[in-house]
């Protein structure tokens, strides 16, 4: 049974026992766990030299497949996507009333391999897997190969002997041999399960079939991470090793604490080794955690005898802000939208532009929407923890009848701080759903042209909610409606985002400008 199939809208979570970490009151020095708050899960992570790359799922967002660096693997800086789009159907452009919520690209592999980076994924609304490829990870173009089958969770290894092959699929774990180019699955080719039931070690009745895999080759031995997820438990991290690819392999229980599991083995330069796997930490999303272990009778032991340890022996101040996060004024111009954005969705770029007024991110509506899911053109970046605030300035002037435009907490039980149109009036208001249903709880009238939006998430021991502000003057912020309990959804499979948008209910051809996004550790409520 597949969590990703089967619990759509559900939310399910591991409990984290120390949930009060507050990055502003460690030493300096001292790296903690999660080491990025904010939503970076099924983490992929190879080692170059002294230098780290991890790759991530984004789902739906577009550009999509995220590449990260890092010296220490604690401080992370995103330095590109390996794909801008999969390809435009209705599904990713938002048409006809269908959108690719929690489809898109899901848990990549990333490898490098004779001087070639390769970040691999698959897609659930395309039925297509999909290997990207480029010389250069940091600034270099990626060129896509995609073929079908689907093969789900695929880990791509190239093994000494030339042959390459994806370890893939749930439960009964198949190992499948691909074309020397990468093409497609080899004809003929090894295509067997390898490991049936790879869940029985952690018990019989699963949430989460066994999945996620990450295979290793050390030492001459094959060493295999995957998850599962027991009921009434936690996600589990199983570890299996063989002498060959193709096994026999036998298994057992990595780590089984707070729910941390998936993800990749990594090693440092020195010789240190460490799991990178993540958490299910509310509605901020999936969290990655770097677990240190040391080898066993040629097995990998988590340290602190199996527990998730809350500090790191990693000299390392890290920022309250991760790298991945980032203000904007908008005076990128011809140069595009820095790497902190995604769009929610392949982007209609005939209806969004840095240059017809610089220094400003203007947003057209393109079409008549009624359903705000379905709005295109929303940019969006994270949300992170424990705390954060997200504020814009925007000019409303250029809005039609019937317009909407402003900040959202997204995820399937959004909260909207806006201005409205009706008529020749605005009015600002807020609009939940956190009930399920598009609801607006207040609307204040309006004059001016230029107003400032506000939204504080406090994500602290799980408390996940957010408060939506407005200002007239940039100083005096007033709260407006009532806090939304930010809950995650499966519906949508990623953790909350700031969006920012504009949408045409009744004619399409208005337009906002938005001056700035200014992000913040800090919030007014707590």
């Amino acid at each position: 049974m597949n969590l990703r199939n089967s619990f759509t809208g559900i939310t399910l979570f591991a409990t984290i026992t120390w949930g009060t970490i507050c990055y502003a009151n460690k030493p300096a020095d001292t790296a903690r766990n999660p080491v990025i708050w904010a939503d970076f899960p099924d983490p992929a992570v190879i080692r170059v030299g002294d230098t780290y790359y991890m790759s991530n799922t984004t789902m739906h967002m577009c550009p999509g497949l995220p590449i990260m660096k890092s010296k220490d693997l604690v401080n992370w800086e995103i330095v590109g996507y390996a794909y801008q789009k999969l390809e435009d159907n209705d599904e990713t452009t938002l048409q006809n009333g269908k959108n690719m919520y929690g489809k898109g690209s899901w848990a990549s592999s990333l490898r490098y391999h004779d001087g070639v980076y390769y970040a691999t994924t698959f897609a659930l609304n395309t039925g297509k897997t999909y290997i990207f490829k480029t010389t250069d990870i940091e600034s270099g173009k990626w060129e896509e190969i995609t073929f079908k089958p689907l093969l789900y969770d695929g880990s791509l290894f190239f093994d000494d002997d030339g042959k390459v092959y994806k370890m893939c699929e749930a439960g009964n774990i198949r190992l499948v041999e691909l074309n020397a180019d990468l093409s497609g699955v080899k004809q003929g080719g090894f295509d067997q399960i390898i490991i049936k039931d790879a869940s029985g070690i952690s018990g019989k009745d699963m949430v989460v079939e066994a999945e996620g895999a990450h295979l290793h080759k050390i030492n001459g031995k094959y060493y295999l991470f995957l998850i599962s997820w027991p009921r009434n438990d936690m996600r589990t991290q199983l570890v299996f090793r063989a002498d060959k690819i193709a096994g026999p392999y036998e298994g057992r229980i990595f780590l089984h604490d707070q729910g941390v599991a998936e993800g990749c083995m990594i090693d440092t330069p020195n010789g240190d080794w460490y799991a990178m796997l993540f958490q299910d930490n509310g509605a901020v999303g999936r969290t990655p955690f770097l677990i240190p272990f040391k080898w066993e009778n040629g097995w990998p032991v988590a340290d602190n005898n199996g527990k998730v340890t809350e500090t790191l022996n990693i000299p390392v101040a890290t920022t309250p802000i991760p790298a991945s996060i980032a203000s904007d004024e908008f005076n990128e111009g011809g140069s595009g939208l820095g790497l902190q954005w995604q769009w929610n969705h392949n982007p209609d770029n005939r209806y969004w532009s840095l240059t017809h007024r610089p220094g400003f991110l203007r947003i057209t509506t393109g079409r008549v929407d009624n359903k705000f899911e379905q709005v295109r053109n929303m940019l969006t970046q994270m949300t992170f923890g424990p705390v954060c605030s997200g504020m814009v300035a925007v000019e409303v002037s250029n809005m039609k009848d019937g317009d909407i435009a402003g900040l959202a907490a997204l995820q399937k039980q959004y909260g909207i701080v806006g201005v409205k149109r009706t008529g020749t009036t605005k009015s600002l208001v807020i609009i939940s759903a956190e009930t399920g249903s598009s609801i607006e709880l207040e609307s204040v009238p309006v004059t001016q042209n230029t107003v400032y939006l506000k939204i504080d998430c406090d994500f602290k021991n799980r408390t996940d909610k957010a408060y939506f502000y407005y200002s007239l003057d940039e100083k005096s912020w007033i709260k407006i409606g009532k806090p939304l309990q930010m809950s995650y959804s499966l519906a949508h499979f990623m953790g909350y985002r700031f969006a920012l948008f504009n949408y045409a209910t009744k004619t399409a051809g208005g337009f906002v400008d938005f001056d700035y996004f200014h992000i913040s550790n800090k919030i007014d409520k707590i």
